[in-house]
């Protein structure tokens, strides 16, 4: 699960440690610049993560009877369509930058995409010697560049039966803990069966319920390695939280059954680069930048699901996709009792 849990990571910390060197030079254009910048760059992927932490909570819409139980390892991940690989960037809302081949606006890559050819930006400073002083830089790529067209997480996932039709959730990530990443990510939900408050519930060929869940990811990323500028406790800060909404239907049949339905995911993610920032030029290093910029993302958005579940013993599998602003796949392999 450990080696599942990090390569889940592997888009975002790629995305991140691959742009920190351009995102950190453009500090030479000020903290503003740099953040806003960093707000268009990074957003596509924080709205992708929040996609992706909520597909697979639920595999049917009957709840566990009393003392009922499921174990699940869960993979999912959120696929990046075309526009959510790039942004458009327009030099005439930043300060000190501009584009080397001219014109105002133009689309950049994302942390999702790619700049093929390169994108070059001239960004003036003011140098405490030589006064105002201009230098060329390469506008970061983003995971495109590696053939990565997915977001993925994954969870260990327990549900247990309570009475009167509810079932209790709860999801989480074992911590990670590397030279350069703390992360950890956990969640809770609540499934209520309406119709297992009605008269002759058994006789009902489906299953009808609704869904409440909250989804927590906190990271953290040391950036006193890949960073190109001087400085101390250079980091990364990333919180996300989401809550989700579902409606739920499903078959009823023994063996394998079919589910479904209609959603709302609305969550916020926000991202502060903490720590001391010298950008120098040759010899010469300028007033220390202090915790230069943070940047949010908020997702509001309706999804639809389709899925379904094969049932063994107490041994289960499901799959399922889901339709939104960014669409998701999931598989489960879940063990259960009643």
């Amino acid at each position: 699960m450990k080696k599942l849990t990090l390569f889940m990571l592997l888009a975002l910390v790629t995305t991140i440690t691959k742009a920190q060197n351009d995102i950190d030079a453009l500090l030479a254009a000020g903290a503003e610049d740099a953040g806003r910048f960093a707000d268009g760059y990074l957003k596509p992927a924080a709205d992708g993560l929040m996609h992706s932490m909520n597909a697979n909570w639920f595999n049917s819409g009957k709840v566990k009877p009393l003392g009922g139980f499921e174990i699940s390892i869960i993979a999912n991940a959120s696929l990046i369509k075309d526009e959510n690989k790039s942004f458009l960037m327009n030099t005439d809302l930043y300060n000190n930058v501009k584009f080397a081949q001219g014109g105002s606006s133009q689309m950049v890559a994302s942390a999702l995409g790619e700049n093929d050819p390169d994108v070059e930006v001239i960004v003036t400073y003011d140098d405490p010697i030589f006064g105002q002083q201009q230098q060329t830089i390469t506008l970061p790529t983003g995971i495109g560049s590696e053939n990565i067209n997915m977001l993925p997480t994954a969870f260990i996932q327990g549900a247990l039966g309570l009475s009167s039709g509810i079932e209790l959730k709860a999801r989480f990530v074992p911590k990670i803990e590397t030279d350069d990443v703390n992360l950890s990510m956990y969640g809770a939900g609540l499934q209520i069966e309406f119709t297992d408050w009605l008269p002759a519930d058994k006789l009902w060929p489906v299953a009808v319920s609704g869904l409440v869940a909250y989804t927590h990811l906190d990271a953290q990323y040391d950036l006193t390695e890949s960073s190109g500028i001087q400085g101390d406790n250079q980091r990364l800060e990333t919180d996300t939280n989401t809550w989700l909404l579902q409606l739920i239907a499903s078959t009823k049949l023994p063996v394998i059954n079919f589910y479904g339905g209609v959603g709302y995911i609305k969550g916020k993610s926000n991202s502060d680069a903490l720590g001391t920032y010298r950008v120098s030029n040759g010899g010469l290093t300028s007033d220390p930048i202090v915790d230069p910029f943070s940047v949010s993302s908020e997702v509001s958005a309706v999804r639809g699901t389709i899925g379904t579940k094969l049932k063994l013993g107490f041994f289960r599998l499901n799959a399922e996709y889901h339709l939104s602003e960014f669409d998701a796949f999931s598989v489960g392999i879940n063990f259960g009792f009643r």
